[in-house]
């Protein structure tokens, strides 16, 4: 019950790793907002999950943050832990990457991050008494990639993004980190496994194969392997860590 008494806003948690950051909190005592833009999802997640509530968040739309944030701490009483887990994923060669792509990227992975990042930071001032974010980032972030260009430039912004609301944040007790995970398998791989049959003229699944093997644990994580790393930086144990972003990825990178 590490987080008892903590309410926690949880981008992106209808499904996935978000929806296993939901679990893993609520089991730690906190109350969890299952934020997204699918409604229905966040909704049907929420009834499963006791100890959480469902809220539509759109994080490219200000007017939906703003609103959302409100809403949970409206309803929860307060906001002490924000995780910036939405995210999209694409990929395309140098030559054929759209600007409809980029922009679509940038604005969900990286505005997205900011601007939600931003005012939940601004409601903790309000607060004033501290609170925790955590923001995604990626492998991808620590390196390029031939086909993932934009995908990883996004993810580069947000580890920087980290540093800098890190340095920024903490005069008001608010610990800004970040997670890079690597290959997490699940419906959103699968998803990144057809982008890349497509381009590589692999056959389905083959992709998912090789990364897997590659990863020195010998598989590819899940998202349950995230979970300890996301209660542990939302708790008072890591006061002192600011602005840091923690590979949890088998042994991928090494930083």
């Amino acid at each position: 019950m590490r987080l008892a008494g903590r309410n926690a806003l949880i981008t992106g948690a209808a499904r996935g790793i978000g929806r296993a950051f939901a679990e893993a909190y609520a089991r730690e005592g906190a109350q969890v907002a299952i934020c997204d833009v699918d409604w229905q999802g966040a909704k049907t997640t929420a009834d499963e999950i006791a100890g959480t509530i469902p809220i539509y968040l759109d994080v490219t739309d200000q007017a939906s943050i703003d609103a959302a944030v409100g809403m949970v701490a409206a309803e929860l009483g307060s906001v002490d832990i924000l995780v910036n887990n939405a995210a999209l994923f694409d990929l395309a060669p140098i030559v054929d990457i759209t600007r409809r792509s980029y922009d679509t990227l940038f604005a969900i992975n990286v505005s997205g991050v900011l601007f939600t990042m931003q005012a939940v930071a601004r409601q903790m001032i309000a607060q004033g008494r501290g609170g925790k974010i955590i923001n995604m980032a990626s492998q991808a972030g620590r390196r390029g990639e031939p086909l993932v260009a934009v995908y990883c430039a996004t993810k580069a912004a947000v580890i920087s993004l980290t540093q800098s609301a890190g340095l920024d944040l903490i005069k008001y007790g608010i610990n800004v980190n970040a997670i890079a995970p690597g290959v997490v398998d699940g419906a959103h791989w699968d998803g990144v496994d057809a982008k890349f049959a497509a381009a590589e003229g692999l056959p389905r699944g083959e992709k998912k194969r090789r990364v897997g093997a590659s990863v020195p644990y010998g598989r590819m994580g899940v998202a349950e392997d995230l979970t300890g790393m996301a209660i542990f930086l939302a708790t008072a144990e890591a006061d002192y860590i600011v602005a840091q972003t923690y590979n949890v990825d088998g042994g991928n990178w090494m930083s």
